[in-house]
């Protein structure tokens, strides 16, 4: 088995880069490429798409922080992305969101949507053990609350981060088996970066890339 780590920054895997170095723990992973992608829809789908053309792994792990819609959850912890959509990639008519599906622009069953969205239906989600939750995708990381408001409604997410939906994109077009994580750094909308953990979010994104890639190896 082969793998991909695909992160946004090195910062956001740097504890699990370092605990590699370990020989013993090395030895627990299956062989894996790790792809630093950089911020946004863009340049992850550039680097994801340019890594396949060269090298085809039997899945992709995605991990990075993300804020939460969901004051219930508490910051740092650690979900899998079961849905994702391209929140922004839209128009505002009326005071009301319109996606493309929406607007009759793009059929919702057009591949690699399905009812508008991008789905994880592999058997990798099956293995992740924590909660698993529906995500958006932003250009534009959202600060206003009405815009938080709105996106609560169409789309009843629990995580945002600039990258999500270019892993869904490409893994489904290219039918490779994926799984995307984050870890809850931040509420959306909150500003104020000393109510932020983004310290301890990383550390437990940390911790569960390498169970989830233990259990992948269990499987296997």
């Amino acid at each position: 088995m082969t793998s991909l780590l695909l992160s946004a920054t090195s910062i956001e895997i740097a504890p699990f880069m370092e605990a590699i170095r370990d020989q013993e723990v090395i030895q627990q992973i299956p062989e894996m490429d790790v792809l630093i992608g950089g911020i946004g829809l863009t340049a992850t789908t550039y680097a994801l798409t340019k890594y396949l053309h060269l090298k085809r792994p039997d899945y992709i792990i995605q991990a990075g922080v993300g804020g939460c819609f969901d004051l219930s959850i508490p910051l740092a912890t650690v979900v899998a992305v079961k849905n994702e959509t391209i929140a922004d990639q839209s128009v505002m008519e009326l005071k009301t969101l319109k996606t493309l599906f929406d607007l009759k622009l793009l059929p919702e069953e057009q591949a690699p949507f399905k009812k508008g969205k991008l789905p994880n239906d592999t058997d990798l989600l099956k293995l992740f053990k924590g909660k698993k939750v529906n995500g958006i995708t932003v250009n534009e990381i959202t600060t206003d609350k009405k815009r938080v408001k709105i996106y609560e409604q169409q789309f009843n997410p629990i995580v945002e981060s600039m990258e999500g939906a270019a892993l869904h994109y490409v893994a489904r077009m290219e039918k490779i088996p994926f799984i995307q994580i984050r870890a809850m750094s931040n509420y959306i909308a909150e500003r104020n970066k000393k109510k932020w953990q983004t310290q301890k979010a990383v550390e437990n994104l940390n911790a569960a890339i390498i169970r989830c890639m233990d259990q992948l190896d269990a499987e296997n």
